[in-house]
């Protein structure tokens, strides 16, 4: 394992210069939603490395419908208030965790859903966890990016500065992004609040 993870350092390391700070996050989300894309999110744990490049966002907004905190704080959405930078994971269908980075001041419950990545680093152990052998189905959603990155629920709330789980600068994205509306949602659904890479082969959906 002590070899996995200094080749995957050697990966990381090429792809960002330093790690994304606090005020990046403590924006408008829909901004942060839309600078995301480009840049690398990171988790480190006992089994190695992983790392994708953000591909596919989307923002919820406290007085948006589909936002979790629209109806105020909850002991499931704390996280969500800030603040910013923080990780605000939480489970759906009763069976898939999602991984969101919470924007703006603190007491104000919005964040950005990560919604898929370009795998780079720590492949074989992605592929290991989602029992997937094709690149293309490892991070290309909400729940399989968290199951292929190793990201689980006792990392909601974590700081994103941090060196276990964080998203590194890689530089403006460089590419044509395409703005439309969310996707999985009944609520909501007609906000232009989702953002990817255009021709990105690892987007959730075109």
């Amino acid at each position: 394992m002590k070899k996995i993870i200094t080749e995957e350092n050697k990966i990381i390391s090429a792809q960002f210069n330093r790690v994304l700070p606090v005020s990046f996050y403590g924006r408008d989300t829909r901004t942060v939603a839309r600078e995301l894309l480009g840049h690398v999110l990171v988790n480190k744990n006992y089994e190695g490395m992983t790392s994708g490049i953000i591909v596919e966002t989307e923002a919820y907004l406290q007085n948006d419908p589909a936002c979790h905190a629209a109806r105020g704080m909850t002991k499931r959405n704390r996280a969500m208030f800030g603040p910013a930078g923080r990780a605000y994971i939480y489970l759906i269908y009763g069976m898939y965790y999602c991984f969101n980075v919470v924007t703006r001041e603190q007491g104000i419950g919005e964040a950005v859903l990560i919604r898929a990545l370009e795998p780079v680093g720590g492949i074989e152990i992605m592929k290991k966890r989602r029992g997937r052998d094709k690149l293309t189905e490892l991070c290309s959603g909400p729940g399989r990016l968290v199951q292929a990155m190793g990201i689980d629920k006792g990392q909601n709330g974590q700081d994103l500065t941090g060196n276990g789980l964080f998203i590194g600068a890689a530089g403006e994205c460089g590419h044509e992004i395409i703005n439309t509306t969310r996707v999985g949602i009944s609520e909501g659904k007609e906000l232009p609040l989702r953002f990817y890479i255009a021709g990105n082969p690892y987007i959730s959906k075109r």
